[in-house]
């Protein structure tokens, strides 16, 4: 008799464990549905970027590699934010990126392709500490100052990041930069779900970042954020 109820308490249990299971995948399905089909309508072509008059070009960061140069992913990013610029999309580049250590610089990195195309250093700003992008879109607002963006990055991305920038009151669109395919994409995909519920929670509660600290205008002197 006593195993019988205990093969009944195992089953119910399971059941139970299901049914939340299933609960949760479609809470889940339905928040990253939400992210992408709210966001679809400011993904924008290069051509349109131009004429919005954006305050900046906001590239986020990505990985470096060991000899100190830009990840496929981020090169691409760079590339394309910085012939937006050319293209007169916005007076300003602000890369926002991880510089939590003295021996790992995204943004020196990312300002550094800049200067290499012949940006002026003074329209190239530089977030240190854009360590995710709730934080990056978050600074881009209260310390740059920004009002209006243009984000790239790779549209499976963009989805995201422009769901936060609506969330936190910062006008923003999105040009995507996918010239390639990336290895590894399927997984990216599949974890870029679970990114897009933790932000879409993010969104709503609207924590501080990491770090404040005092404006620095986007449309000021690039300068002043060397370092």
């Amino acid at each position: 008799m006593l195993a019988i109820k205990i093969c009944k308490i195992l089953r119910k249990s399971i059941l139970s464990l299901i049914i939340i299971g299933f609960i949760i995948a479609i809470v889940a399905f339905s928040i990253n549905g939400h992210v992408v089909l709210s966001t679809k309508k400011q993904i924008i072509s290069p051509s349109e970027a131009a004429a919005k008059n954006a305050d900046c070009v906001l590239i986020l960061g990505c990985g470096i590699l060991s000899s100190g140069q830009p990840s496929a992913m981020l090169s691409d990013r760079l590339a394309q934010g910085v012939a937006l610029y050319k293209d007169g999309a916005a007076p300003k580049l602000l890369m926002s990126g991880d510089h939590g250590q003295k021996d790992y610089d995204e943004v020196n990195v990312m300002k550094n392709y800049a200067l290499g195309q012949g940006v002026p250093s003074e329209d190239v700003f530089m977030d240190h500490a854009g360590f995710s992008t709730y934080e990056s879109i978050y600074r881009a607002k209260s310390i740059f100052q920004a009002k209006k963006v243009i984000i790239v990055t790779q549209k499976y991305h963009l989805h995201r990041a422009l769901y936060i920038a609506n969330a936190l009151g910062l006008e923003a669109y999105g040009v995507a930069s996918d010239p390639r395919a990336y290895a590894g994409q399927t997984y990216r995909d599949v974890r870029e779900i679970l990114a897009r519920n933790k932000d879409f929670f993010a969104s709503i509660i609207k924590p501080a970042p990491t770090y404040g600290g005092n404006p620095i205008p986007v449309y000021g002197d690039g300068n002043l954020t060397n370092g």
